[in-house]
């Protein structure tokens, strides 16, 4: 039987995607092979300027925004957030993590996830600037990663060709935050704060009835 295929989108520096992790590591763990997750990005804080700064104006502007991410943490008591997120470091953008990602990506897939995951930890634990690229060097050095590979796929273009990709591709299938979970060949759509137990439930019927022509309860 082939692995059930899921498209797993998110933007870097949303919390809900943070929060999801576990759930990602947890189906991994638990499904193994039977599972494949193709991990992809769409943009949500494109220009965090405007959307925090502006968007937010109405509720206490960055300050808002940050007390915003204390209420999600309190939802959470294992998640470690920095209690400064917003305040002082303010990446400008997620578009260049998602471009250094795909770097990584291009220079080694297996070093993707891991990149992902120290880029994360970097800005929600420690509160870094994840949107600079000395930063994103760092975090790629910390992890025993050779720098020239990913230098060359940023300025070879080939990088922004594949983050173009990935949001040309969430456009087409209508992702509509982050995380989303796209399963089924687009036919099954979960995004946001989705429980663990609600992602089990799709992957199990669709290991029970992965025929594209059967409908799913789910």
């Amino acid at each position: 039987m082939e692995p059930v295929k899921i498209i797993y989108f998110s933007d870097i520096l949303c919390v809900w995607a943070y929060v999801a992790q576990r759930r990602v590591d947890e189906l991994k763990r638990q499904y193994g092979d039977e599972i494949e997750i193709e991990t992809r990005f769409c943009s949500i804080f494109g220009d965090t300027a405007t959307k925090i700064g502006e968007g937010w104006a109405d509720r206490g502007g960055y300050e808002g925004f940050n007390r915003h991410l204390g209420a999600v943490a309190k939802q959470f008591p294992d998640l470690e957030l920095n209690p400064r997120l917003w305040l002082e470091a303010r990446p400008a953008t997620s578009l260049s993590i998602h471009v250094f990602l795909k770097a990584v990506e291009i220079a080694d897939p297996s070093w993707l996830d891991n990149a992902a995951l120290g880029l994360r930890h970097a800005f929600f634990r420690e509160g870094r600037d994840i949107a600079q690229w000395d930063v994103q060097c760092d975090i790629a050095h910390a992890l025993g990663y050779d720098r020239d590979p990913i230098v060359r796929a940023v300025h070879s273009g080939a990088a922004f060709a594949r983050v173009a990709a990935d949001y040309q591709e969430a456009e087409r299938l209508s992702v509509q935050g982050s995380p989303s979970f796209v399963l089924n060949e687009g036919r099954q759509k979960l995004y946001g704060n989705v429980g663990y137990l609600v992602l089990d439930a799709n992957v199990k019927e669709l290991l029970r009835a992965p025929k594209g022509d059967q409908a799913s309860w789910c």
